[in-house]
């Protein structure tokens, strides 16, 4: 691209800034309706922003919510329409040539839901089933690659969205659906009856989750690793893990019930932008 990315300048000059956010990306980025969103990312990114207002010395920033699926939030980003995207992000060797990613937030651990009276508890059980997935995302591919998914043979369908991909499961039109943990824990705690699904089955993959920014533009890079880190440091971004994915959350007051895993914890103790590639060599 020509023209410099300036992200910093851009925000200073126009005064606002255009987060990127999901519908419904477990509680990471969801939307409550009415232009609404929220979530564990959305928070953090709204931090980070505060920030970078200091640091512009800008009285007022007006935030922009634009909602991006799997598909569009890579160009989104990108054409500039979107400048930081807060939603549930894989940082992986292929998407850093087109984008930047800060510092790891959360680490991910792909898994199956599935009904709980369905009888499957593993990969093996997958074989001539129909499994759900949502377009543009990663985990049907990290499926097939499953060491425990050779030879099973199974039939795909797809969601536009993850609220999409989970009723597909729900509606019983999927067996399983293939996702991040956190976005399948999300959605089965809205479900009207919760008790009905499961996560089962082996780890898929682990996968690095990160707040994403335009490529080359290492001034607003170290602007929003430079805030993430300090919430890190302060032990602020526990509090923020847990208002998300342990207590009641909006708009149903349902609790997610996923504490913080090992790897994330590892993640904010020594703040790093390693893609997903770095993690399955361990």
């Amino acid at each position: 691209m020509a023209q410099a990315n300036d992200t910093l300048k851009k925000i200073k000059d126009s005064g606002a800034v255009t987060m990127g956010v999901r519908e419904s990306s477990g509680a990471l980025s969801y939307t409550l309706g009415d232009g609404k969103y929220v979530g564990y990312h959305v928070e953090l990114c709204q931090r980070v922003l505060a920030d970078v207002q200091k640091q512009l010395g800008l009285t007022k920033l007006d935030i922009k919510y634009q909602p991006v699926t799997s598909q569009n939030r890579i160009p989104l980003v990108q054409n500039g329409t979107v400048d930081i995207e807060c939603g549930s992000t894989t940082n992986n060797a292929t998407r850093q040539k087109d984008v930047a990613f800060a510092v790891t937030t959360f680490v991910e651990e792909v898994r199956i839901a599935v009904k709980a009276n369905s009888g499957i508890t593993s990969i093996a059980q997958l074989a001539g089933k129909t499994i759900a997935t949502t377009t543009g995302t990663t985990s049907v591919q990290t499926l097939r690659k499953h060491e425990r998914a050779n030879g099973v043979d199974f039939k795909e369908v797809f969601g536009k969205d993850h609220a999409d991909s989970f009723l597909l499961l729900e509606s019983g039109r999927a067996d399983a659906f293939v996702m991040d943990g956190a976005i399948l824990a999300g959605n089965i705690a809205k479900a009207k009856n919760p008790a009905d699904f499961k996560i089962v089955g082996e780890v898929l993959s682990v996968e690095p989750i990160a707040i994403m920014i335009r490529k080359d533009d290492p001034a607003f890079k170290k602007a929003v690793d430079d805030s993430l880190k300090a919430v890190m440091k302060s032990g602020e971004i526990a509090s923020i893990w847990n208002k998300w994915f342990e207590q009641p959350i909006p708009p149903a007051n349902t609790k997610v019930g996923m504490p913080v895993n090992d790897a994330t914890k590892a993640a904010w103790t020594n703040p790093n932008d390693k893609p997903m590639e770095d993690y399955a060599k361990k």
